[in-house]
């Protein structure tokens, strides 16, 4: 190895991602390797009025840094793996998933009274605003709540905490891990039992080029295999439905000993129809797990959802340009 080489980490700019990044980069300097940040704004961040789903499906928060790897400027980029499409671009390859933190969801209120109705998950009757911009947590409270109303809801954690405040909502959902790696998970947030996560929710991974082999093997020392195991069978079970990450897919692995407990489901966008997977395997069936689990459901009849989904969910096209 060039002792001289500073390993460049691609990440977003916003107090997570770097926290995310930051992390990665301490951990590789704690064995002796040198390495410096590259913050950039990725599409999703720049536009925060669009919903993911109407952005297209595929790598909005990830492909600016695909693009700043792939043409050398940075050596590391670092994501939120939920964020990942299944398939990464040509020539990049998943060098290390970090150790997963909490893969729930939350909901911040203001009612204690709304928020105990909503966390039950009984009250088929209960209405009110609350706020997401995914269309994964938008299908499952619309599957509890018919008549709850969705506020879409973009930006980073500080942006969304604030429009909670100055809008008349009764809650909105983030991530558990998101608040707690930045320590601004607030009192007023509770776990949301009945709410299934997206597929990689709660890890981390270090991407690298395919030919840089000096890189992936550096970053490769931070691989936890439990975690990259568990979330391969995640990713394997949404690429088989449908491939992208803005959907309502839900994927849960967990590794206990030498056997994998996996929960899954699709709905459709309004959470009328729903199919869902619950089983155990060995852990030596973690390379096929997810592929198998979602060709069960598909012989359910989840195909139908996802033709409904694909046939929804199109990309919003530029508007033409003046002459």
């Amino acid at each position: 190895m060039d002792t001289q080489r500073v390993l460049k980490i691609g990440t977003r700019d916003s107090k997570l991602a770097l926290w995310q990044a930051t992390t990665v980069a301490t951990l590789l300097e704690s064995l002796g390797i040198q390495t410096t940040l590259v913050p950039v704004k990725s599409e999703g961040d720049l536009d925060l009025v669009t919903p993911l789903y109407a952005m297209g499906v595929q790598g909005v928060f990830t492909k600016t840094l695909d693009a700043f790897l792939l043409s050398g400027k940075i050596d590391i980029a670092v994501h939120s793996f939920k964020d990942v499409p299944t398939q990464l671009a040509q020539g990049l390859i998943q060098a290390a998933v970090l150790p997963r933190a909490s893969e729930k969801d939350l909901l911040v209120f203001k009612d204690p009274a709304f928020a105990r109705a909503f966390l039950d998950g009984t009250d088929k009757a209960l209405n009110g605003t609350v706020a997401t911009g995914s269309v994964r947590r938008k299908a499952q409270i619309l599957e509890k709540f018919p008549k709850m109303h969705i506020e879409n809801l973009r930006g980073n954690v500080q942006t969304r905490m604030h429009k909670l405040k100055s809008n008349p909502w009764d809650g909105a959902i983030f991530a558990a891990a998101g608040l707690e790696r930045i320590d601004e998970r607030p009192e007023n947030a509770l776990e949301i039992p009945w709410m299934l996560p997206a597929p990689a929710q709660g890890a981390i991974v270090a991407v690298t080029r395919d030919e840089d082999n000096e890189a992936t093997r550096l970053v490769g020392q931070l691989n936890n295999e439990a975690t990259q195991k568990a979330v391969k069978v995640e990713r394997d079970f949404l690429n088989t439905l449908m491939g992208g990450c803005s959907t309502p897919i839900s994927a849960y692995a967990s590794i206990q000993g030498e056997t994998i407990e996996f929960r899954g489901s699709i709905l459709s966008l309004d959470g009328r129809q729903q199919f869902s997977f619950q089983s155990s395997g060995a852990l030596d069936q973690y390379k096929t797990f997810g592929v198998s689990a979602a060709q069960s459901l598909l012989k359910q009849g989840a195909d139908k959802i996802v033709t409904q989904i694909r046939d929804m969910i199109k990309p919003v096209s530029p508007a033409p340009s003046k002459p």
